[in-house]
């Protein structure tokens, strides 16, 4: 409970300094925007990657590939409470996050040569909320089946790898300043746990209280 905490206190105080204009967080914003896309400008086949990956790991692309791998899981565990849980909370991440936009308000990065557009609001970034949401969740589902720590350790630096490449990826296309994905990333992690600690609560039975012999 206390990640949940923590990550939900975090992006509020982001939002906060971002609302607020803080002048060195808008600074590190703009230079980083400015740096990456320059980056991916001088490289056609990288921005032509970055442009994949940010199609691949749409919201509306990777619903179906998710919900997949949760009736997998189901069928060969027969486990559907926790599958419900893991789809239900992706879902629900990806809608909040989209409302977490539409309260913060904050405008796009506008830059003089930009590489790649977008439309909405930017703050937090949906594509780094929803890929954080989307591999937290699947590796808390699967986590029971891992029985290797080999296989935990592959599975959580997997599950990082792809979040933090989404994140780069906004970055250097000049659609989302570094504040955005890093507040998208708590926003999911800190929603995963949260509602992985509420799942536990309800799901698991109340114990029986301990009989005077």
């Amino acid at each position: 409970m206390l990640a949940g905490v923590a990550t939900g206190v975090a992006v509020v105080v982001i939002a906060l300094l971002v609302r607020e204009q803080w002048p060195p967080l808008v600074l590190l914003d703009e230079r980083a925007v400015t740096a990456g896309t320059a980056l991916a400008a001088e490289h056609p086949g990288l921005l032509r990657t970055l442009v994949v990956w940010q199609w691949i790991f749409l919201a509306a692309h990777v619903v179906l590939p998710v919900a997949a791998f949760c009736f997998i899981y189901w069928w060969r565990t027969r486990n559907a409470t926790r599958t419900w849980w893991a789809l239900s909370t992706i879902l629900a991440a990806w809608g909040l996050s989209n409302l977490l936009k539409e309260l913060v308000g904050r405008a796009r990065p506008v830059l003089d040569q930009p590489v790649e557009s977008a439309g909405g609001f930017s703050f937090p970034s949906g594509h780094a909320a929803n890929t954080a949401a989307m591999t937290t969740a699947l590796v808390v589902l699967v986590w029971p089946s891992l029985r290797s720590r080999a296989l935990r350790v592959a599975a959580v630096a997997g599950a990082a790898v792809l979040t933090v490449a989404t994140a780069v990826d906004r970055v250097m296309l000049g659609v989302h300043y570094p504040s955005d994905v890093v507040a998208g990333i708590l926003f999911g992690v800190g929603f995963v746990l949260a509602s992985y600690l509420t799942y536990r609560h309800w799901s698991t039975p109340p114990r029986e209280p301990d009989r005077a012999s």
